[in-house]
């Protein structure tokens, strides 16, 4: 029997209620915690579920209902547990299992109902859809089958249940768009997609179901649902085929997967259809894309949420009001973000009231759309105008507990600044730079006070991308440290501690794959060979769409300052100061641009894509360990961590050292693996 030995057990309680002149039986999944520890199906939390539907059902209810604890339903399987399946039999073991007790609600002569109050994802959604009826409550925070974002696929009747239920091209979205793109259903979607039948306020919801489950019963509602079409279903499916291998190149087993299983829906026999879920979760689990995404879900989850290295919490000040040095487009995101999570007055500067005059108008433009989106009340949105403001004299900082520079990278710029700054401001007050590339204790050398000078680098765009890289100079105080994480943490991003070190983290490992890749081009490569040369690893950007995201010219100057630190790693490319020199685009339209690559044109010694890759990956092994040697960061999760919420690196990939060890370049290139031996991938 397949066990879990650090299984939090959710139990499935059983209680009878009296609903009109019928007796429901009411399942709830309580696992015993709050909601920050949401339910989820281990091997012995089905076993409960099994337990409760017997007893509900030996009691000969009008109807069985299934729902969850305060705000969650159910968010799916225990992940935890899977890497205790030490072997494919077991895989399948659990796979049979939660078929098994799921299929009984479907199977039921006794009408079943799930009342989903909160939360449902993977297998907590699974087992609704085998009830034979759903309410949601608009409550719910969260829908959706994510199980390929994870290198799974839905292993527990989703794949065949819900395309059956509302046609396979919601189910697609559900099950493939969704995840990919990190996307969960609201409430109002799922209904309007036919996943649940009544939408219910959350207040009453749990009455409201009650009484139309009763009504369903008895006759007096009746749930219609539109037939589903099967006359397009294989063209849906080809045409998603299409989008996977436009943006993963085949790099993600468990989407590929996941097409098979909604293509075996249309004709199988449910019973064939889970059959094949089985033995394809089976497969999936053990192999190494999913044991990678697993330990990313980790990362993402848990270390995200604590990072290494913070001083204690207690040391940090109080942050009444922000500070923004500049009033471009990042000045302007990073003061709407303060403004929105701090919830406290932030003033913006600039060299002349006219820059001033348009950062402000940009913040506000951009709260008129959140409430255009619905996303802001006009309450919330009238208060943060009020809170946002700007002005020419930085005298309105003197009274500022955190003020934040975001103007042009330049080393003696910054300087001059916090010089001026730090007459102004309290001797507590700290000083952050959102520097992509510069030196930190560099920047602070010259004042007072270099100890409250601290990095404070964010990814664009701002309101996207949770990565925030803190990064602590040679004289930056705890004091300092501790603030500026309770920030990051109150703005909701995901802060890493980092060494002052050039470009930090994700832009130096992006800076070194694009100095390969330039080597390659000035070598005589064609820009299309080197674009295409990462596409096995499935990354969210080819090479030179991200260079054209970035820009050419940021992407120089970070190579400049590089080049400058560690010139035999990372070289000067000519070719790309030609594009920068040129102020040409390198993409148009999402392709290459014809008059850039006439441009960069040349070299004796191409290289073939192969080749390309595996420099890129050499380098970037390479640059992993020096970085760890040098203790940029605390460890290779820090690594991991960064790259995929700095750079969108994929969970499939771990990040990045996973793959680096099972493709064996770790070793080849450094002597060792990045991670231990059963860390992101299968035990040896």
């Amino acid at each position: 029997m397949i066990e879990h030995p650090n299984e939090v057990v959710t139990k499935a309680l059983v209680r009878f209620v009296q609903v009109g002149a019928h007796k429901a039986a009411v399942i709830t999944l309580d696992n015993g915690f709050d909601h920050k520890k949401p339910n989820s199906f281990g091997p012995a939390g089905l076993r409960s579920l099994d337990e409760a539907i017997t007893a509900a059902t030996e009691a000969g209810p009008a109807f069985i209902a299934i729902t969850g604890k305060p705000y969650i339903f159910c968010v799916g399987a225990d992940i935890t547990g899977i890497p205790f399946l030490t072997s494919r039999e077991q895989a399948v073991e659990l796979g049979e299992l939660g078929h098994r007790v799921f299929a009984r609600l479907k199977n039921s002569d006794i009408p079943t109902f799930a009342f989903i109050n909160g939360a449902a994802l993977g297998g907590g959604l699974e087992v609704a859809l085998h009830c034979h009826y759903r309410t949601v409550s608009g409550g719910a925070a969260a829908l959706g089958l994510p199980e390929v974002a994870i290198g799974l696929v839905p292993g527990w009747g989703g794949s065949q249940l819900l395309p059956n239920l509302i046609g396979v091209p919601g189910a697609a979205q559900v099950i493939l768009q969704n995840p990919l793109t990190q996307k969960v259903l609201r409430p109002q979607q799922a209904r309007e997609l036919g996943l649940a039948d009544e939408l219910f306020e959350p207040a009453d919801f749990l009455e409201r179901s009650l009484e139309w489950a009763a009504g369903v019963v008895a006759g007096d509602v009746t749930v219609e649902r539109p037939e589903v079409d099967k006359d397009m279903w294989e063209g849906v499916l080809f045409f998603a085929k299409q989008q996977l291998d436009e943006k993963l190149h085949g790099a993600v087993p468990s989407a590929n997967k996941a097409l098979e299983l909604l293509a075996l829906a249309k004709d199988a026999t449910f019973e064939d259809g889970t059959a094949a879920e089985t033995q394809v979760l089976a497969d999936l689990i053990m192999g190494d894309e999913s044991r990678a995404s697993l330990y990313a879900f980790d990362l993402v989850q848990r270390r995200a949420k604590r990072p290494v290295g913070v001083p204690d919490k207690s040391l940090a000040r109080k942050v009444t009001k922000v500070g923004v040095v500049g009033a471009g487009l990042m000045a302007s995101q990073l003061a709407l973000l303060f403004a929105r999570r701090l919830q406290v007055p932030v003033v913006l500067t600039d060299i002349d009231q006219a820059r001033v005059d348009k950062g402000v108008g940009y913040v506000h433009d951009q709260i008129d759309k959140l409430v255009g989106k619905r996303r802001l009340d006009e309450g919330t949105a009238a208060k943060l105008r009020g809170l946002v403001s700007g002005a020419v004299d930085k005298s309105v900082f003197a009274d500022a507990d955190f003020v934040i520079e975001a103007v042009f990278e330049n080393l003696e710029l910054k300087k001059q600044i916090w010089a001026e700054i730090e007459k102004i401001v309290s001797p507590e007050a700290v000083l952050a730079t959102n520097t992509s590339s510069l030196s930190v204790s560099a920047m602070a050398a010259d004042l007072e006070h270099p100890e409250r000078v601290v990095g404070f680098h964010f990814f664009n765009p701002v309101a996207v991308l949770p990565l925030l890289e803190i990064i602590k100079g040679e004289r930056t105080d705890d004091a300092t440290l501790a603030t500026a994480f309770a920030v990051g943490k109150e703005l909701k991003k995901s802060s890493v501690l980092v060494k002052d070190a050039p470009a930090f983290v994700v832009n130096r490992l992006l800076t070194r794959v694009t100095s390969e890749i330039f080597q390659a081009i000035d070598a005589g490569t064609p820009l299309d060979v080197v674009n295409e040369a990462m596409d096995p690893l499935g990354l969210p950007m080819r090479p030179i769409a991200l260079l054209q995201l970035v820009g050419p010219a940021v992407a120089f100057h970070v190579g400049e300052t590089l080049h400058g630190a560690f010139p035999d790693r990372f070289a000067e490319s000519e070719n790309l100061k030609k594009i920068v020199d040129a102020g040409l685009p390198v993409m148009v339209d999402d392709e290459i641009n014809p008059e850039v690559a006439k441009l960069v044109a040349g070299g004796s010694a191409p290289l073939s894509a192969d080749e390309v890759r595996q420099k890129a990956l050499d380098a970037l092994a390479e640059e992993i360990r020096i970085m760890l040697d040098e203790g940029v960061v605390a460890e290779a999760q820090d690594i991991d961590l960064c790259m995929i919420l700095g750079a969108g690196y994929p969970f499939h990939l771990g990040g990045v050292t996973p793959y680096l060890d099972r493709s064996g370049t770790s070793e080849r290139v450094t002597g060792k693996r990045f991670l231990p031996q059963g860390v992101a991938s299968l035990p040896a």
